[in-house]
């Protein structure tokens, strides 16, 4: 008998992130603009907590949802920065980052045959974390309404078997935000159907112009809607996994022992490292901002001047620049940028069929490896003519 491994396993992809930044080990000097991972350190306070945490010998577990202070923290911010409440003994649980819980909710939610729609180009994982449920994908093309979702090919989408709509926004790939008048309509959508909705707003506080709206915001969604969100780009902890479930008692308590039989609980001095995030440096992500946006506004002016369609994004730190008009696909457009060229970026097909055509930018880099990659990448473009 030979020895076989799960057949939806062995479908699974690396990502074409990884794909190209692991390839940089073998190009020393290429300026690297693949990984959306923000370049300030996590801040003092926030490293002090978790040492501390650590000198008094809490390294233990917590409860499987997580330090109730944290909970409490956690719906705290929420309802001080976006005006909802959370229950933070049924309603909040605490993850290894937002990717677990997402990956909770799906195994929690979902059976076979189900369906899930996501607006696409999207995070790829959405898509795998769905398909090893046994559910099925279903795409929404927004490439040619700048990246925002129909309401009215939403509805089209729609089916019994739907059991589920995620929204990413602002987005990754593209740094779009759902405007609140657009946002209403596809909520007026949502209410006619009877379907989870899970919306991942871990870019929310790298909004740049404008507020961040939140489909937690709508009562109405509220009894059938996950909201997740965490500490990784907000407080530049993407190492200390510290992610945030929030849902209706009745759907969290089945979340629950989903995560804790996956990892029991959440790191305790990242607990309690989060705590400190959440109450004494909420301004943090607001000082990030103000560098986020003089690169936004450096790398969006440059790709315009090479000729390059581009929608401005106006949140989280990426842009999705067009290469159409060079007739090769994004991976061999971003392979041959790296080789030939000495710059690493994420080919758009990486998103789902959808953004072939387009290349992703991560500008979550200091200023100066900005201005390298953009010169390398403007002469790569005028070598291709």
């Amino acid at each position: 008998m030979s020895l076989v491994i799960n057949n939806k396993a062995k479908e699974l992809e690396i990502p074409g992130i990884r794909q190209f930044s692991n390839q940089l080990i073998r190009y020393p000097n290429a300026i690297n603009l693949t990984i959306g991972q923000p370049d300030f350190p996590t801040p003092d306070a926030v490293k002090s907590a978790a040492i501390a945490a650590i000198e008094n010998n809490q390294t233990g577990y917590s409860h499987n949802a997580g330090l109730l202070e944290l909970r409490e923290a956690t719906s705290s911010f929420f309802k001080d920065t976006y005006g909802f409440w959370y229950d933070p003994e049924t309603e909040v649980l605490i993850t290894n980052g937002a990717s677990e819980g997402i990956d909770s909710i799906f195994r929690a939610i979902l059976n076979i045959g189900d369906e899930v729609i996501l607006p696409a180009p999207i995070y790829s994982a959405y898509g795998s974390l769905i398909e090893m449920c046994g559910a099925k994908v279903v795409y929404l093309d927004t490439t040619d309404t700048d990246f925002l979702p129909s309401p009215e090919r939403l509805k089209a989408l729609v089916t019994a078997q739907t059991k589920a709509i995620l929204f990413n926004f602002p987005s990754n790939p593209t740094g779009v935000t759902i405007p609140p008048e657009l946002m209403d309509e596809i909520v007026l959508i949502l209410e006619q159907h009877d379907v989870f909705i899970l919306s991942d707003e871990i870019y929310s506080e790298n909004t740049f112009e404008g507020n961040h709206y939140s489909f937690a915001s709508y009562p109405q969604l509220r009894n059938r809607l996950f909201l997740i969100h965490g500490l990784s780009k907000s407080h530049s902890m993407t190492g200390w996994r510290i992610g945030f479930a929030l849902g209706p008692a009745k759907y969290m308590q089945h979340v629950v022992k989903v995560h804790l039989y996956n990892a029991i609980c959440a790191s305790l001095p990242s607990q309690y490292a989060g705590i400190e995030a959440l109450t004494t440096c909420r301004q943090v992500p607001a000082v990030m901002n103000v560098e986020y946006i003089k690169r936004l506004n450096f790398i969006y002016a440059r790709l315009i001047s090479m000729g390059l369609n581009v929608v401005r994004p106006n949140g989280a730190f990426y842009i999705f620049p067009s290469i159409k008009k060079f007739e090769m696909t994004s991976f061999e457009f971003a392979t041959r940028l790296l080789h030939e060229g000495g710059v690493a970026v994420v080919p758009g097909s990486t998103f789902t069929k959808y953004g072939e055509g387009y290349i992703r930018i991560s500008y979550a880099y200091a200023m100066s490896e900005l201005k390298e990659g953009i010169r390398r990448l403007e002469q790569f473009i005028a070598r291709l003519g």
